[in-house]
């Protein structure tokens, strides 16, 4: 796993190293993080993260999470089995989250990274919704976006990939949400809950099979 903080990092060279053929590896772009998003800026927010990968020499194509609603859980994880890498897009973790159990990709998901068949690497909410629990992350992302976008209540459960929360952006001046985020993880510190912090550039790498 290649868990950043923003964007692709200031080493993204890492991510590539975990592939077994990094040039030209196909890349299922999940960015249903933004699905709050108007749909002008929901598309530019994922031809911006299909030109960044493409300019690392991999081949990004969107899967959208949305197309495996109320399905069978099967399609989705066929679907995501064809990627040797899934870039999972920040933005509101718990948008993230209901569309991941939506479709049934938080399970496939979670298969696929047992089984060791493929990377998973993302950014902000794409990293925190790994963590056993959500609480805590509602004083930065709006629990709410849920119910404006889907018309569902939010779940604070994650995918208890990690046994602790990432919490990005920590120091890092110009993020706007840098500040909030800094409570969020004194909170954490206080209530003694497991959690790693990440500044802007940072990324945690795990370069082995997760048993969770």
């Amino acid at each position: 796993m290649y868990l950043s903080s923003w964007r692709t990092g200031q080493h993204p060279e890492r991510m590539l190293r975990l592939l077994e053929s990094p040039t030209g590896a196909r890349t299922a772009v999940i960015a249903n993080a933004v699905d709050a998003l108007p749909g002008t800026e929901r598309r530019a927010a994922v031809e911006h993260e299909i030109q960044a990968l493409t300019a690392l020499g991999l081949r990004p194509v969107e899967v959208d999470l949305r197309t495996y609603f109320d399905q069978d859980p099967s399609r989705v994880a066929a679907a995501l089995r064809g990627f040797p890498l899934l870039w999972v897009r920040g933005g509101n973790v718990f948008v993230l989250r209901h569309a991941l159990a939506k479709s049934g990709a938080d399970r496939a998901i979670i298969e696929l990274l047992q089984q060791d068949a493929v990377v998973y690497a993302g950014y902000s909410a794409g990293a925190c919704v790994l963590a056993p629990d959500l609480r805590g992350l509602e004083r930065c992302d709006n629990p709410q976006a849920v119910h404006s976008t889907y018309g569902a209540q939010a779940r604070f459960d994650g995918l208890a990939v990690l046994d602790y929360v990432v919490v990005p952006h920590i120091d890092s001046p110009g993020h706007p949400e840098t500040e909030i985020l800094g409570t969020v993880a004194d909170h954490y510190r206080s209530q003694g809950i497991a959690h790693r912090t990440l500044r802007d550039g940072e990324a945690i790498v795990i370069d082995a099979p997760t048993d969770h």
